[in-house]
């Protein structure tokens, strides 16, 4: 029998091509270990290509069901000087629905809904009644080329959002429509929007409030938004309130961009060191 998980992620992994070649990334695989890190058992909805070598180095963090694909979902990411990027699709494995899922999952009491590639469908947020759902939906603003360049797609709908607590999406992914922000914050209790090093807004109810983040020196950001999301969601189940899970996923985020790629994600020492902080931390 499937067992049921704390942590329940679904999305795709991704390829993304570095100068050192093909690495596991994707939100999946970031947020996976930031679960693990916080000693939570986790299980990953999944598909990539058949015998895909990537998958390996996410099964000690996740119960990973994969659906097989003709390929793995590929991203390249081309950083500027002042940090963003221009992000490339090279490839994109099957769609994830709610038929796919393992009955036992169902009950998972903590579900991130991660799309990358608009591989997630909608619907499936409403399959988890008396679970806290959290969305991060970068993957539902992008659209690409046929060069496979990213660019941004307008996504909303407040039928889906009834049934997702937590929304976390930085300012970038929706700088071509800012009017979306306002409409997420209309319609989910709990949204979180980021600004890098600028910490962000946290809005409740849509009462805004800013927080900040440790100024660190940057090595790589990509899965800084990540960790930050999944440290939030984690961290809700060892502090009492929103605000103290902010500061524990702040500091967490912010120590995600001093280390390259997945090694930017937490320790188990360095989370219950980000929760002592943030519950001293006036």
């Amino acid at each position: 029998m499937t067992p049921t998980p704390d942590y329940l992620l679904i999305g795709h992994i991704t390829a993304d091509l570095t100068s050192e070649g093909r690495a596991l990334g994707g939100t999946v695989s970031y947020a996976a270990r930031v679960a693990h890190a916080f000693g939570f058992p986790v299980a990953a909805l999944t598909s990539a290509a058949v015998d895909e070598p990537l998958l390996a180095e996410l099964a000690p963090y996740a119960d990973v069901t994969s659906f097989p694909a003709a390929v793995t979902s590929t991203f390249e990411n081309v950083y500027a000087p002042d940090g963003l990027r221009t992000q490339y699709v090279r490839g994109v494995a099957n769609r994830l629905t709610a038929d796919l899922l393992p009955s036992a999952w169902r009950a998972a009491p903590l579900v991130h809904l991660a799309p990358l590639t608009d591989e997630v469908d909608p619907s499936i947020a409403r399959e988890f009644p008396d679970s806290t759902v959290m969305l991060t939906p970068q993957g539902w603003f992008r659209r690409w080329d046929a060069d496979g360049r990213v660019g941004f797609k307008r996504w909303f709908d407040r039928s889906i959002l009834r049934s997702v607590h937590i929304v976390v999406f930085s300012e970038h992914d929706i700088q071509d429509a800012p009017e979306l922000e306002q409409q997420f914050v209309s319609s989910v209790e709990h949204v979180i929007v980021t600004k890098g090093a600028r910490g962000g807004t946290y809005y409740h109810h849509g009462t805004p409030s800013d927080y900040g983040t440790p100024q660190v020196e940057t090595v790589e950001p990509t899965g800084a938004g990540d960790v930050f999301a999944a440290s939030l969601l984690s961290s809700l189940q060892f502090v009492e309130d929103m605000d103290t899970a902010i500061r524990v996923a702040a500091r967490l985020g912010a120590t995600a961009v001093t280390r390259s790629g997945l090694q930017g994600t937490p320790t188990g020492a360095e989370v219950m060191q980000a929760i002592a902080a943030a519950q001293v931390q006036p």
